[in-house]
């Protein structure tokens, strides 16, 4: 099966049976600064999970592109990537255990949904704690659809629980796993007992709680159901892979690995290994780059992650003896495998080719710099002595160089170099990475403060104010929000003038003290256009959209129109004093302003 089929079928199953169907929604979350990237379908529907309206109704399902960087070390395996797609369904409010429970059985066994033997499904549910008791539901209705005991597994917190250590909506989980050992699983083999040969490809979560700051759990008035199913992993399971790199929006970009450096994906562990990170890692950057927020290469935020996943890429390309510049070629084909499904990767070719390019040969010139230290690091060393650890580290890090490359060159100098203590310096990086990362990638529902909401109702006014300063080709290209402060990317070809950034900040303020109603209204996407509402991300929403309009009813006077998921003030009276701190070049044509609200 191939993955248009695989989405089509999941789609069109999860449609018959109610489901609105929604569009991917940016890698970039709009107004969550808990995650750089979006990390799970439940990302753009955060406001309906925690009780809004959803102009589609509350029964829905899409394939969302997704990205997970917390174990970027681990891609080099047959089954770690960093960039995905997640097929989900979601009840807001609606159905609950049992049918989500059953269709996912029903999707994965039935000739209308994937045709699975069941024979190599199992499944695990919630154990039960002091806190929440055993998933019996949820074990019942597996045992009602045919699943054996011995492959039902009851797993503890860590394994069958979503939920955020800062509190929030959370539940079980139920997973569903298919047999990736050899022949057929034995009878009593099941993920509890047996983790190694099964691989998880659907999860259900049942967000019943609400966890309070005490950690206590209170049941929820609006139970919903949240669901996963990872598009390669099922490719993998459905067509009888041993590796996630086969699937065809994979293996296209092996064979052109293959290609450039004239090796063999089998030809050797360490090769294997090193296709699949430049595989992987050019995949992502390209979606990353592609995406409609147009994320370049830099040293912060979403820009740090791009350019770390580049030159990780580059070096393994060396390690393969790809001498010349591959990454655009590369990102082409990237390009040429999602077009279709994400046509934003097309609109935004130029750009991405472009800056791949000018990475590559940045990191390049790095690379050259490093191999001049080297020189000069080992020039007074003689035969058989040792480069140190730290010495090794250090060419890692400013330059990087992997351990292999730094072997490579000392070799060739009869050199050899200290391994155990540059194990020792990479593991205190990869220590304090974790624990800097974790505050970066930690999942979860968005900061729904009052501040929040504030800030994100300021963003709709401060684009129509730049609209109305700079002219109307300003176009946002992400927000970030937090309880401090507003971040906004916006198309622009030059830096704003200290007039301009007044003139700006000026007509917010005036907005502000209007105390203008903020309104809204469901609508078609048709009439949302028709009725000159700004469109961003709107592909999300499905057929009906909310517009939010702010201004003044009685006059008639819009100062701003958006689609938008919300939340929002009810009038901009609410807001404070905007005050705009920085203005500065996020990437190329692009501007970011950061800005805060006071008090009055």
């Amino acid at each position: 099966m191939t993955s248009v089929e695989l989405r089509k079928k999941y789609l069109e199953f999860f449609k018959a049976r109610g489901h609105a169907l929604i569009g991917s929604a940016s890698l970039i979350p709009e107004n969550d600064p808990s995650v750089l990237f979006t990390t799970a379908g439940m990302h753009p529907l955060v406001p309906y999970l925690l009780g809004e309206k959803h102009p589609a109704g509350t029964r829905l399902a899409n394939v969302q592109k997704c990205v997970r960087l917390q174990d970027i070390e681990e891609v080099g395996d047959n089954r770690h990537d960093t960039f995905f797609e997640m097929l989900g369904n979601w009840s807001l409010g609606d159905y609950f255990k049992k049918e989500a429970i059953v269709w996912s059985w029903e999707f994965l066994t039935s000739q209308e949904g994937l045709g699975l033997d069941p024979q190599y499904l199992a499944v695990s549910v919630f154990a039960g704690d002091e806190s929440a008791p055993r998933d019996e539901e949820s074990a019942s209705v597996w045992q009602s659809l045919g699943v054996p005991d011995s492959r039902i597994a009851f797993l503890p917190k860590t394994n069958n629980w979503w939920g955020l250590a800062s509190g929030g909506p959370c539940g079980p989980d139920t997973e569903i796993f298919y047999w990736s050992g050899q022949g057929q699983p034995p009878l009593n083999s099941n993920p509890g007992n047996d983790e190694a040969n099964w691989l998880e490809i659907w999860n259900n979560v049942f967000m019943e709680y609400l966890q309070l700051p005490d950690g206590r759990l209170e049941k929820l008035a609006q139970r919903n159901v949240d669901t996963g199913m990872g598009l390669e992993r099922t490719l993998v399971a459905l067509n009888g892979y041993q590796d996630v790199f086969e699937v065809d929006t994979f293996w296209p970009l092996v064979e052109k690995i293959q290609e450039f450096s004239g090796q063999s994906y089998q030809a050797s562990p360490e090769k294997t290994k090193s296709m699949r990170i430049v595989a992987d890692h050019l995949r992502t950057a390209v979606m990353i780059m592609g995406d409609p927020t147009g994320v370049a290469p830099s040293n912060t935020d979403q820009g740090y992650l791009v350019r770390r996943l580049l030159r990780r890429a580059i070096r393994h390309a060396k390690n393969l003896g790809i001498g010349d510049n591959f990454c655009a070629s590369l990102g082409q084909e990237v390009i040429n495998i999602f077009q279709f499904v994400y046509p934003e990767v097309k609109q935004n070719e130029e750009f991405v080719l472009k800056e791949l390019e000018k990475e590559e040969n940045k990191f390049r010139r790095t690379l050259e710099q490093g191999i001049r230290l080297f020189e000069q690091l080992v020039a007074d060393k003689k035969q058989g002595e040792m480069i140190g650890g730290q010495e090794a580290f250090d060419l890692y890090q400013s330059y990087g160089f992997p351990l292999e490359m730094t072997q490579e060159l000392a070799q060739e100098k009869g050199l050899q170099v200290a391994e155990n203590e540059y194990a020792v310096e990479m593991a205190k990086h990869q220590e304090k990475s974790r624990q800097g990362s974790g505050q970066k990638f930690k999942g979860g529902l968005a900061d729904a403060s009052e501040m929040s909401i504030k800030y994100h109702t300021a963003t709709h006014l401060l684009q129509a104010a730049l609209r109305a300063v700079l002219g109307e080709a300003v176009s946002q290209k992400g927000s970030n929000i937090t309880t401090e402060r507003m971040r906004f990317d916006f198309a622009y070809p030059e830096k704003m003038t200290l007039e301009q950034v007044r003139q700006v900040e000026d007509l917010v303020n005036e907005a502000i003290k209007q105390d203008y109603e903020v309104e809204c209204q469901e609508m078609s996407l048709e009439e949302a256009r028709a009725a000159q509402a700004l469109g961003l991300f709107s592909d999300r929403y499905g057929d009906r959209v909310k517009v939010y309009s702010i201004g003044s009813a009685p006059a008639k006077i819009i100062f701003s129109k958006e689609i938008c998921g919300g939340p929002h003030v009810k009038r901009t009276g609410e807001l404070g004093h905007f005050r705009i701190i920085k203005e500065e070049a996020s990437s190329a044509g692009v501007r970011r302003l950061k800005a805060v609200l006071e008090d009055l």
